[in-house]
Protein backbone atom coordinates (compact mmCIF):
# COMPACT_ATOMS: atom_id res chain seq x y z
CA UNK A 1 0.00 0.00 0.00
CA UNK A 2 1.22 3.70 -0.96
CA UNK A 3 -0.25 5.92 1.46
CA UNK A 4 0.80 9.50 2.83
CA UNK A 5 -0.36 9.96 6.29
CA UNK A 6 -1.47 12.99 7.45
CA UNK A 7 -0.28 12.88 11.02
CA UNK A 8 -1.81 13.16 14.43
CA UNK A 9 -5.44 12.79 14.05
CA UNK A 10 -7.56 15.49 15.60
CA UNK A 11 -11.22 16.00 16.59
CA UNK A 12 -12.12 19.78 15.65
CA UNK A 13 -15.43 19.69 14.10
CA UNK A 14 -14.32 21.63 11.61
CA UNK A 15 -13.10 18.72 9.76
CA UNK A 16 -15.74 15.94 10.05
CA UNK A 17 -17.67 14.78 7.46
CA UNK A 18 -21.42 15.49 8.20
CA UNK A 19 -23.02 15.06 4.25
CA UNK A 20 -21.67 12.96 1.50
CA UNK A 21 -22.69 12.49 -2.10
CA UNK A 22 -21.42 9.57 -4.36
CA UNK A 23 -21.22 10.11 -8.26
CA UNK A 24 -20.13 6.72 -10.34
CA UNK A 25 -19.05 6.54 -13.61
CA UNK A 26 -19.21 3.79 -16.12
CA UNK A 27 -20.11 0.19 -15.92
CA UNK A 28 -23.06 -1.36 -13.61
CA UNK A 29 -20.46 -3.25 -11.18
CA UNK A 30 -19.16 0.36 -10.53
CA UNK A 31 -22.86 1.35 -9.58
CA UNK A 32 -23.20 -1.49 -7.81
CA UNK A 33 -19.70 -0.66 -5.46
CA UNK A 34 -21.29 2.79 -5.32
CA UNK A 35 -24.21 1.65 -3.88
CA UNK A 36 -22.48 -0.44 -1.08
CA UNK A 37 -20.17 2.76 -0.42
CA UNK A 38 -23.01 4.71 0.06
CA UNK A 39 -24.26 2.04 2.81
CA UNK A 40 -20.87 2.19 4.37
CA UNK A 41 -20.93 6.04 4.93
CA UNK A 42 -24.72 6.06 6.37
CA UNK A 43 -23.79 3.30 8.53
CA UNK A 44 -21.01 5.52 10.39
CA UNK A 45 -24.17 8.07 10.60
CA UNK A 46 -23.03 10.36 8.19
CA UNK A 47 -25.89 11.73 5.67
CA UNK A 48 -26.06 11.77 2.21
CA UNK A 49 -26.89 15.02 0.37
CA UNK A 50 -29.18 15.44 -2.12
CA UNK A 51 -27.07 17.80 -4.44
CA UNK A 52 -23.41 17.40 -5.17
CA UNK A 53 -22.69 21.04 -4.40
CA UNK A 54 -24.46 20.85 -0.38
CA UNK A 55 -21.70 17.61 0.74
CA UNK A 56 -19.11 18.31 2.82
CA UNK A 57 -17.05 14.80 1.47
CA UNK A 58 -17.76 14.08 -2.51
CA UNK A 59 -16.74 10.66 -3.31
CA UNK A 60 -15.99 9.87 -7.46
CA UNK A 61 -16.48 6.36 -8.04
CA UNK A 62 -14.44 6.41 -11.15
CA UNK A 63 -13.90 4.27 -14.85
CA UNK A 64 -11.23 4.00 -16.74
CA UNK A 65 -12.26 1.90 -19.32
CA UNK A 66 -11.38 4.34 -21.93
CA UNK A 67 -9.91 7.47 -22.31
CA UNK A 68 -13.36 9.45 -22.67
CA UNK A 69 -14.04 7.64 -19.27
CA UNK A 70 -10.70 9.14 -17.44
CA UNK A 71 -11.62 12.20 -19.46
CA UNK A 72 -15.05 12.23 -17.59
CA UNK A 73 -13.52 11.91 -14.09
CA UNK A 74 -10.94 14.89 -14.70
CA UNK A 75 -13.81 17.14 -15.69
CA UNK A 76 -16.03 15.93 -12.71
CA UNK A 77 -13.05 16.79 -10.19
CA UNK A 78 -12.30 20.39 -12.07
CA UNK A 79 -15.99 21.01 -11.08
CA UNK A 80 -15.94 19.71 -8.04
CA UNK A 81 -13.76 21.57 -6.24
CA UNK A 82 -14.73 24.78 -8.66
CA UNK A 83 -18.53 24.52 -7.45
CA UNK A 84 -17.86 23.39 -4.01
CA UNK A 85 -14.69 24.27 -2.59
CA UNK A 86 -14.57 23.24 0.65
CA UNK A 87 -15.66 20.06 -0.23
CA UNK A 88 -13.28 17.11 0.89
CA UNK A 89 -13.00 15.31 -2.67
CA UNK A 90 -11.79 11.37 -2.58
CA UNK A 91 -11.34 9.57 -5.90
CA UNK A 92 -11.73 5.76 -6.01
CA UNK A 93 -12.80 3.16 -8.46
CA UNK A 94 -10.62 1.73 -11.53
CA UNK A 95 -9.31 5.46 -12.57
CA UNK A 96 -7.50 5.77 -8.77
CA UNK A 97 -6.19 2.22 -8.76
CA UNK A 98 -4.61 2.46 -12.31
CA UNK A 99 -3.36 6.33 -12.02
CA UNK A 100 -3.03 7.01 -8.33
CA UNK A 101 -0.21 9.75 -8.45
CA UNK A 102 -1.74 11.59 -11.55
CA UNK A 103 -5.30 11.90 -9.58
CA UNK A 104 -3.63 13.10 -6.38
CA UNK A 105 -1.93 16.41 -7.71
CA UNK A 106 -5.83 17.58 -8.96
CA UNK A 107 -6.40 20.88 -6.20
CA UNK A 108 -9.36 19.81 -3.81
CA UNK A 109 -8.37 15.77 -3.74
CA UNK A 110 -7.91 15.01 -0.22
CA UNK A 111 -7.85 11.50 -1.05
CA UNK A 112 -7.06 8.59 -3.61
CA UNK A 113 -8.36 5.75 -3.40
CA UNK A 114 -8.17 2.12 -5.30
CA UNK A 115 -10.68 -0.51 -5.69
CA UNK A 116 -8.01 -2.73 -3.22
CA UNK A 117 -8.56 -0.16 -0.43
CA UNK A 118 -12.59 0.43 -1.37
CA UNK A 119 -13.95 -1.46 1.87
CA UNK A 120 -11.62 1.01 4.11
CA UNK A 121 -13.12 4.50 2.78
CA UNK A 122 -15.86 4.71 5.67
CA UNK A 123 -12.86 4.33 8.01
CA UNK A 124 -10.82 7.30 6.46
CA UNK A 125 -12.67 9.61 5.79
CA UNK A 126 -14.40 9.75 9.33
CA UNK A 127 -11.11 9.47 11.24
CA UNK A 128 -11.16 13.54 11.53
CA UNK A 129 -7.39 13.88 10.72
CA UNK A 130 -6.67 16.85 9.74
CA UNK A 131 -7.27 17.56 5.75
CA UNK A 132 -3.87 17.00 3.62
CA UNK A 133 -3.79 16.94 0.00
CA UNK A 134 -2.99 13.62 -1.83
CA UNK A 135 -3.41 10.67 0.50
CA UNK A 136 -3.00 7.90 -1.68
CA UNK A 137 -4.10 4.54 -0.56
CA UNK A 138 -3.57 1.48 -3.29
CA UNK A 139 -2.10 -1.17 -3.00
CA UNK A 140 -1.78 -4.97 -5.13
CA UNK A 141 -5.26 -5.06 -6.29
CA UNK A 142 -4.72 -9.32 -6.82
CA UNK A 143 -4.61 -9.87 -3.73
CA UNK A 144 -7.58 -8.48 -2.92
CA UNK A 145 -10.41 -11.12 -2.04
CA UNK A 146 -13.18 -9.23 -0.07
CA UNK A 147 -16.33 -8.69 -2.20
CA UNK A 148 -17.90 -5.13 -2.47
CA UNK A 149 -21.73 -5.09 -3.71
CA UNK A 150 -24.64 -3.67 -2.61
CA UNK A 151 -28.13 -3.47 -4.82
CA UNK A 152 -28.43 -0.73 -6.90
CA UNK A 153 -31.59 0.44 -6.62
CA UNK A 154 -31.67 3.20 -8.61
CA UNK A 155 -30.23 2.57 -11.87
CA UNK A 156 -30.20 5.81 -14.16
CA UNK A 157 -33.15 7.29 -12.56
CA UNK A 158 -35.40 3.66 -12.68
CA UNK A 159 -35.99 2.35 -9.99
CA UNK A 160 -38.04 -1.03 -11.02
CA UNK A 161 -34.72 -2.77 -12.23
CA UNK A 162 -32.09 -3.01 -9.48
CA UNK A 163 -28.60 -4.19 -10.59
CA UNK A 164 -27.14 -6.50 -8.52
CA UNK A 165 -23.32 -7.33 -8.75
CA UNK A 166 -22.86 -11.05 -8.02
CA UNK A 167 -19.32 -11.42 -9.44
CA UNK A 168 -16.02 -9.00 -9.65
CA UNK A 169 -12.62 -9.06 -11.76
CA UNK A 170 -11.82 -10.94 -14.24
CA UNK A 171 -9.10 -13.90 -15.15
CA UNK A 172 -8.59 -13.30 -18.63
CA UNK A 173 -5.84 -11.21 -20.33
CA UNK A 174 -7.37 -9.53 -23.54
CA UNK A 175 -4.56 -7.32 -24.87
CA UNK A 176 -6.68 -3.75 -25.42
CA UNK A 177 -8.41 -4.30 -21.38
CA UNK A 178 -6.88 -2.79 -18.64
CA UNK A 179 -9.49 -4.37 -16.29
CA UNK A 180 -8.19 -6.90 -15.06
CA UNK A 181 -5.24 -4.66 -13.27
CA UNK A 182 -7.61 -2.90 -11.71
CA UNK A 183 -10.84 -4.89 -10.61
CA UNK A 184 -8.54 -7.93 -9.52
CA UNK A 185 -9.30 -12.28 -10.14
CA UNK A 186 -12.44 -13.15 -10.32
CA UNK A 187 -14.56 -13.60 -7.44
CA UNK A 188 -17.75 -14.16 -6.71
CA UNK A 189 -20.37 -13.51 -4.15
CA UNK A 190 -21.52 -16.38 -2.00
CA UNK A 191 -24.26 -18.22 -3.14
CA UNK A 192 -26.04 -17.74 0.06
CA UNK A 193 -25.77 -13.87 -0.04
CA UNK A 194 -27.11 -13.93 -3.75
CA UNK A 195 -30.38 -15.50 -2.22
CA UNK A 196 -30.80 -13.14 0.16
CA UNK A 197 -30.21 -10.24 -1.50
CA UNK A 198 -32.49 -11.10 -4.96
CA UNK A 199 -35.21 -12.75 -1.98
CA UNK A 200 -35.33 -9.23 -0.56
CA UNK A 201 -35.47 -7.37 -3.88
CA UNK A 202 -37.89 -9.48 -5.01
CA UNK A 203 -40.46 -8.32 -2.63
CA UNK A 204 -40.46 -5.05 -4.21
CA UNK A 205 -39.52 -5.51 -7.41
CA UNK A 206 -40.38 -7.52 -10.29
CA UNK A 207 -37.01 -7.50 -11.94
CA UNK A 208 -33.89 -8.41 -11.08
CA UNK A 209 -30.56 -7.41 -13.34
CA UNK A 210 -27.52 -10.02 -12.58
CA UNK A 211 -24.14 -8.35 -13.21
CA UNK A 212 -20.19 -8.52 -13.23
CA UNK A 213 -17.04 -7.87 -14.50
CA UNK A 214 -16.98 -11.48 -15.87
CA UNK A 215 -20.33 -12.63 -15.03
CA UNK A 216 -20.69 -16.11 -16.85
CA UNK A 217 -17.35 -16.61 -14.24
CA UNK A 218 -19.52 -16.80 -11.15
CA UNK A 219 -18.63 -19.84 -9.15
CA UNK A 220 -15.35 -20.49 -10.95
CA UNK A 221 -13.00 -20.06 -8.01
CA UNK A 222 -11.13 -23.29 -7.20
CA UNK A 223 -13.17 -25.60 -5.13
CA UNK A 224 -16.33 -23.80 -6.70
CA UNK A 225 -18.88 -26.42 -7.37
CA UNK A 226 -22.04 -24.24 -8.80
CA UNK A 227 -22.29 -22.25 -12.05
CA UNK A 228 -24.22 -19.64 -13.06
CA UNK A 229 -26.96 -21.83 -14.65
CA UNK A 230 -26.68 -23.66 -10.94
CA UNK A 231 -26.76 -20.32 -9.57
CA UNK A 232 -30.43 -19.08 -11.27
CA UNK A 233 -32.07 -22.36 -10.35
CA UNK A 234 -31.61 -21.89 -7.04
CA UNK A 235 -32.95 -18.16 -7.24
CA UNK A 236 -35.83 -19.39 -9.36
CA UNK A 237 -36.54 -21.98 -6.31
CA UNK A 238 -35.81 -19.95 -3.45
CA UNK A 239 -37.14 -16.84 -4.00
CA UNK A 240 -39.99 -15.29 -5.70
CA UNK A 241 -38.50 -13.40 -8.10
CA UNK A 242 -40.70 -12.87 -11.16
CA UNK A 243 -38.15 -12.00 -13.89
CA UNK A 244 -33.77 -12.69 -13.51
CA UNK A 245 -32.33 -10.76 -16.20
CA UNK A 246 -28.45 -11.68 -17.16
CA UNK A 247 -26.34 -8.62 -18.04
CA UNK A 248 -22.96 -9.41 -20.00
CA UNK A 249 -21.57 -12.76 -20.43
CA UNK A 250 -18.64 -14.40 -22.60
CA UNK A 251 -19.80 -16.00 -25.43
CA UNK A 252 -18.34 -19.55 -24.42
CA UNK A 253 -20.11 -19.26 -20.97
CA UNK A 254 -23.47 -19.14 -22.87
CA UNK A 255 -23.21 -23.31 -22.26
CA UNK A 256 -25.85 -25.48 -23.50
CA UNK A 257 -27.44 -25.79 -19.72
CA UNK A 258 -27.50 -21.82 -19.67
CA UNK A 259 -29.11 -21.33 -22.83
CA UNK A 260 -31.52 -24.53 -22.24
CA UNK A 261 -32.35 -22.94 -19.01
CA UNK A 262 -33.28 -19.34 -20.42
CA UNK A 263 -35.27 -20.78 -23.19
CA UNK A 264 -37.63 -22.94 -20.66
CA UNK A 265 -38.02 -21.00 -17.71
CA UNK A 266 -40.30 -17.69 -18.26
CA UNK A 267 -38.99 -16.16 -15.44
CA UNK A 268 -35.70 -15.51 -17.36
CA UNK A 269 -35.41 -13.23 -19.53
CA UNK A 270 -35.06 -13.98 -23.17
CA UNK A 271 -32.00 -11.92 -23.47
CA UNK A 272 -28.38 -12.78 -24.43
CA UNK A 273 -25.72 -10.17 -24.44
CA UNK A 274 -22.12 -12.11 -25.50
CA UNK A 275 -19.02 -9.87 -26.20
CA UNK A 276 -18.14 -10.08 -29.58
CA UNK A 277 -15.06 -6.99 -30.34
CA UNK A 278 -14.18 -8.81 -33.62
CA UNK A 279 -15.90 -10.84 -36.03
CA UNK A 280 -12.09 -11.34 -37.52
CA UNK A 281 -10.49 -14.48 -36.50
CA UNK A 282 -6.60 -12.35 -36.89
CA UNK A 283 -7.97 -9.37 -35.23
CA UNK A 284 -9.97 -12.21 -31.93
CA UNK A 285 -5.97 -13.43 -32.02
CA UNK A 286 -4.11 -10.41 -31.91
CA UNK A 287 -6.63 -9.19 -29.29
CA UNK A 288 -5.65 -12.48 -27.13
CA UNK A 289 -9.72 -13.57 -26.89
CA UNK A 290 -10.55 -17.36 -26.11
CA UNK A 291 -12.74 -18.17 -29.12
CA UNK A 292 -12.76 -17.63 -32.60
CA UNK A 293 -15.68 -16.59 -35.13
CA UNK A 294 -17.22 -20.05 -35.55
CA UNK A 295 -17.59 -20.40 -31.95
CA UNK A 296 -19.09 -17.03 -31.05
CA UNK A 297 -21.48 -17.69 -34.49
CA UNK A 298 -22.23 -21.46 -32.71
CA UNK A 299 -23.18 -19.77 -29.60
CA UNK A 300 -25.39 -16.79 -30.71
CA UNK A 301 -27.02 -19.44 -33.34
CA UNK A 302 -27.84 -21.77 -30.85
CA UNK A 303 -29.83 -19.03 -28.92
CA UNK A 304 -31.62 -17.61 -31.53
CA UNK A 305 -32.72 -21.50 -32.43
CA UNK A 306 -33.96 -21.88 -28.78
CA UNK A 307 -35.45 -18.53 -28.35
CA UNK A 308 -36.62 -16.65 -31.79
CA UNK A 309 -37.33 -13.78 -30.12
CA UNK A 310 -34.82 -13.21 -27.79
CA UNK A 311 -32.61 -10.11 -28.25
CA UNK A 312 -29.09 -10.82 -28.66
CA UNK A 313 -26.79 -8.12 -28.16
CA UNK A 314 -22.92 -7.68 -28.44
CA UNK A 315 -19.91 -5.50 -27.41
CA UNK A 316 -17.83 -5.28 -30.83
CA UNK A 317 -14.60 -3.03 -31.33
CA UNK A 318 -13.63 -1.08 -34.57
CA UNK A 319 -9.82 0.46 -34.97
CA UNK A 320 -8.04 -1.97 -33.10
CA UNK A 321 -4.36 -1.61 -34.12
CA UNK A 322 -3.77 -3.85 -37.41
CA UNK A 323 -7.66 -3.47 -38.38
CA UNK A 324 -7.41 -3.44 -42.08
CA UNK A 325 -9.96 -2.14 -44.45
CA UNK A 326 -9.98 -6.43 -45.25
CA UNK A 327 -10.52 -7.11 -41.65
CA UNK A 328 -13.31 -4.20 -41.00
CA UNK A 329 -15.20 -5.70 -43.84
CA UNK A 330 -14.78 -9.13 -42.83
CA UNK A 331 -16.01 -8.54 -39.56
CA UNK A 332 -19.04 -6.00 -40.95
CA UNK A 333 -20.15 -9.22 -42.88
CA UNK A 334 -20.20 -11.60 -39.72
CA UNK A 335 -22.41 -8.97 -38.38
CA UNK A 336 -24.68 -8.93 -41.24
CA UNK A 337 -25.08 -12.58 -40.66
CA UNK A 338 -26.36 -12.93 -37.81
CA UNK A 339 -29.21 -12.67 -35.74
CA UNK A 340 -28.13 -9.39 -33.72
CA UNK A 341 -31.05 -7.37 -32.41
CA UNK A 342 -28.77 -4.52 -31.39
CA UNK A 343 -24.95 -3.58 -31.02
CA UNK A 344 -22.76 -1.70 -29.03
CA UNK A 345 -20.46 -0.07 -31.22
CA UNK A 346 -17.07 0.88 -29.15
CA UNK A 347 -14.15 2.75 -31.05
CA UNK A 348 -10.45 1.22 -29.79
CA UNK A 349 -8.98 3.81 -27.25
CA UNK A 350 -5.32 3.05 -25.84
CA UNK A 351 -4.98 2.54 -22.46
CA UNK A 352 -2.09 2.62 -21.16
CA UNK A 353 -0.45 -0.63 -19.27
CA UNK A 354 -1.78 -2.82 -22.05
CA UNK A 355 0.02 -4.56 -24.34
CA UNK A 356 -2.18 -3.07 -27.55
CA UNK A 357 -1.00 0.03 -26.22
CA UNK A 358 2.46 -0.79 -27.45
CA UNK A 359 1.62 -2.17 -31.07
CA UNK A 360 3.40 0.18 -33.78
CA UNK A 361 0.21 -0.30 -36.33
CA UNK A 362 -2.05 2.09 -34.58
CA UNK A 363 -5.37 2.63 -37.07
CA UNK A 364 -5.45 6.69 -37.87
CA UNK A 365 -8.36 8.08 -35.77
CA UNK A 366 -10.70 9.37 -38.80
CA UNK A 367 -10.81 5.96 -40.48
CA UNK A 368 -11.49 4.58 -36.68
CA UNK A 369 -14.67 7.12 -36.60
CA UNK A 370 -15.46 6.25 -39.74
CA UNK A 371 -15.69 2.38 -38.79
CA UNK A 372 -17.94 3.37 -35.97
CA UNK A 373 -21.00 4.98 -38.13
CA UNK A 374 -20.77 2.13 -40.15
CA UNK A 375 -21.42 -0.75 -37.89
CA UNK A 376 -23.81 2.15 -35.97
CA UNK A 377 -25.86 1.77 -39.14
CA UNK A 378 -25.93 -2.01 -39.77
CA UNK A 379 -26.91 -2.02 -35.88
CA UNK A 380 -29.69 0.53 -36.21
CA UNK A 381 -31.25 -1.33 -39.21
CA UNK A 382 -30.93 -4.47 -37.23
CA UNK A 383 -33.03 -2.88 -34.67
CA UNK A 384 -35.65 -1.96 -36.59
CA UNK A 385 -36.50 -4.74 -38.58
CA UNK A 386 -36.50 -6.85 -35.01
CA UNK A 387 -38.87 -4.36 -34.20
CA UNK A 388 -40.61 -4.47 -36.81
CA UNK A 389 -41.19 -8.53 -36.44
CA UNK A 390 -42.62 -7.64 -32.93
CA UNK A 391 -46.19 -5.88 -34.31
CA UNK A 392 -48.94 -7.33 -33.54
CA UNK A 393 -47.34 -9.98 -30.74
CA UNK A 394 -48.11 -9.78 -27.14
CA UNK A 395 -44.49 -9.42 -25.31
CA UNK A 396 -44.10 -9.49 -21.33
CA UNK A 397 -43.23 -6.06 -19.92
CA UNK A 398 -42.17 -4.47 -16.98
CA UNK A 399 -43.39 -1.40 -16.67
CA UNK A 400 -40.55 1.41 -15.71
CA UNK A 401 -40.37 4.68 -13.37
CA UNK A 402 -40.25 6.88 -16.67
CA UNK A 403 -43.73 7.90 -17.25
CA UNK A 404 -45.87 5.79 -20.09
CA UNK A 405 -42.83 3.59 -20.69
CA UNK A 406 -41.65 -0.27 -19.92
CA UNK A 407 -39.42 -2.60 -20.93
CA UNK A 408 -40.12 -5.86 -22.41
CA UNK A 409 -38.70 -9.29 -21.72
CA UNK A 410 -36.61 -8.92 -24.85
CA UNK A 411 -35.44 -5.51 -24.23
CA UNK A 412 -37.53 -3.41 -26.63
CA UNK A 413 -38.85 -0.29 -24.84
CA UNK A 414 -42.41 0.17 -25.11
CA UNK A 415 -44.52 3.35 -25.30
CA UNK A 416 -47.52 2.28 -23.41
CA UNK A 417 -51.34 2.85 -24.26
CA UNK A 418 -52.07 4.58 -21.37
CA UNK A 419 -51.07 5.33 -17.45
CA UNK A 420 -50.16 2.39 -15.68
CA UNK A 421 -48.21 2.10 -12.08
CA UNK A 422 -44.58 1.64 -12.29
CA UNK A 423 -43.11 -1.49 -11.76
CA UNK A 424 -45.19 -3.90 -12.75
CA UNK A 425 -45.55 -6.87 -14.97
CA UNK A 426 -47.85 -6.64 -17.46
CA UNK A 427 -48.60 -7.87 -21.20
CA UNK A 428 -48.42 -5.47 -24.56
CA UNK A 429 -49.85 -6.08 -27.77
CA UNK A 430 -47.50 -4.27 -29.73
CA UNK A 431 -49.10 -1.90 -32.36
CA UNK A 432 -46.38 -0.44 -34.43
CA UNK A 433 -42.82 0.87 -34.25
CA UNK A 434 -41.54 4.44 -32.99
CA UNK A 435 -38.14 5.63 -34.07
CA UNK A 436 -36.48 3.24 -31.31
CA UNK A 437 -38.72 1.52 -29.54
CA UNK A 438 -42.33 -0.27 -30.21
CA UNK A 439 -45.73 1.36 -29.01
CA UNK A 440 -48.58 -0.45 -27.47
CA UNK A 441 -51.69 -0.99 -29.35
CA UNK A 442 -54.62 1.07 -28.51
CA UNK A 443 -57.61 -0.70 -28.52
CA UNK A 444 -61.15 1.27 -29.05
CA UNK A 445 -61.82 0.31 -25.34
CA UNK A 446 -58.62 2.08 -24.02
CA UNK A 447 -59.37 5.17 -26.07
CA UNK A 448 -63.27 5.76 -25.08
CA UNK A 449 -61.92 5.07 -21.61
CA UNK A 450 -59.47 8.33 -22.31
CA UNK A 451 -62.16 10.04 -23.94
CA UNK A 452 -63.61 9.92 -20.67
CA UNK A 453 -61.46 10.68 -18.34
CA UNK A 454 -60.80 13.98 -20.89
CA UNK A 455 -64.03 15.28 -20.18
CA UNK A 456 -64.02 14.73 -16.49
CA UNK A 457 -60.79 16.27 -16.28
CA UNK A 458 -62.34 19.45 -18.22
Amino acid sequence: MKAQTPGEPVCDNRYRVGKYFVQNFGCRATQADGAALESLLAATGLEAAEVRAGADLVVLNTCTVTSSADEDARHAIRRVHRENPAARILVTGCYAQRAPEELALFPGVEWVVGNSHKTQIAQLVTAGDLPYHGNIYVGDIFAQREFLSAPVEDAAGDRTRPNLKIQDGCNNRCSFCIIPFVRGRSRSAPPEQVVEQVRGLARRYREIVLSGINLGRWGRETGGGMRLADLIRRLLAETEVERLRLSSVEPMDFSDDLLGLMADSPRVAKHVHAPLQSGTDRILRRMHRKYRPRHYAGRVLKAHALMPDAAIGADVMVGFPGETEADFEENRRFIEDLPFTYLHVFTYSERPGTPAAGYADAVPFPVRKERNRVLREVAAAKNRAFRERMIGKTLSAVTLNEPGSALTDNYLKVELAGPREANLLVDLQIGAVTPDGLRELRHPASEVAEKGRNIIGR
